[in-house]
This record gives structure tokens, C-alpha cells and sequence, in this order.
């Protein structure tokens, strides 16, 4: 995956065509670029946001955001009531409880800057040590 100014590019290498190939993923609209190398593939991904943007700009539209930080998700009603439950017995509201259980998914995970973005959320947080280290014994 590359990352550039927020928009996140998923690259794939097409062994026949000789050529790696890429699309944002985190935007509705449809960006997509190409290379042969690593170095002509990361100019065409910036290039192609900057056309992008470009792009919306001449027509006076706002670009497609990556994303704007809610989501609904559908759970069955003997789940919802777990997490509802779970929350609680952590002392915090559904939001955050689920907000902190995706951030520690996130940081298992692969994804790019997910480590930093981590780390930059607790630089950020209210408390000390203590109760970051409570949180990460759990």
C-alpha cells in the first residue's frame, strides 16, 4: 500500500503486462495509476492525486475526502448487547469502547501509518502512564 496527502493507493503487479497497476482505495471516486518500476509507479500515484485534485478544482467541486470518521455497522441484536455490556464493564461509552477495540485491530494490522497513528492518539490522550500502561496489560 502508498499513502499521499491522506489518499491511500493499493497496488497490484501484473506479471504479463510486465507492469505494476494501482487504484485509491479510500475514496468513492476512481483513481487509478500505473508503472514499471517502483519509482515510476509511486510518480504516477502522486501525480495522479494531483491531477485529481486538480481536476476538482477547475470544476469548483470538493474533492472526495478519504473519509469522515463515521460509519454504521449492523451487529445482531445478542451481539450489540455483548459489546454494550463490554462497554460498560470498561467505564466507557459504546463509541469509544469500539473506537479502541478497532484501533487495537488496526495495529495488529498491516495498514500503513497505523503504528503512527497510534502512537500520535495516546500522545494525545488525557492521563499518564499509569493508565496507559492499565490499558495495554488488559
Amino acid at each position: 500500500m502508498m499513502e499521499y496527502r491522506g489518499y491511500v493507493g493499493k497496488v497490484e503487479f501484473d506479471d504479463e503486462a510486465g507492469i505494476f497497476h494501482g487504484e485509491v482505495i479510500n475514496t468513492r471516486d476512481v483513481i487509478t495509476f500505473q508503472g514499471k518500476s517502483v519509482v515510476e509507479l509511486k510518480e504516477a500515484f502522486h501525480e495522479s492525486i494531483e491531477d485529481y485534485l486538480a481536476f476538482c478544482a477547475s470544476r469548483g467541486e470538493e474533492p472526495d475526502k478519504p473519509f469522515s470518521g463515521q460509519f454504521v455497522t449492523r451487529l445482531s441484536p445478542e451481539l450489540h448487547r455483548q459489546v454494550h455490556l463490554a462497554a460498560g464493564v470498561a467505564g466507557k461509552s459504546l463509541n469509544a469502547w469500539v473506537a479502541e477495540q478497532l484501533e487495537s485491530a488496526i495495529g495488529r494490522s498491516r495498514l500503513p501509518n497505523a503504528q503512527k497513528s497510534k502512537r500520535a492518539k495516546r500522545s494525545r490522550r488525557k492521563g499518564d502512564r499509569k493508565s496507559r500502561s492499565t490499558r495495554e496489560l488488559a
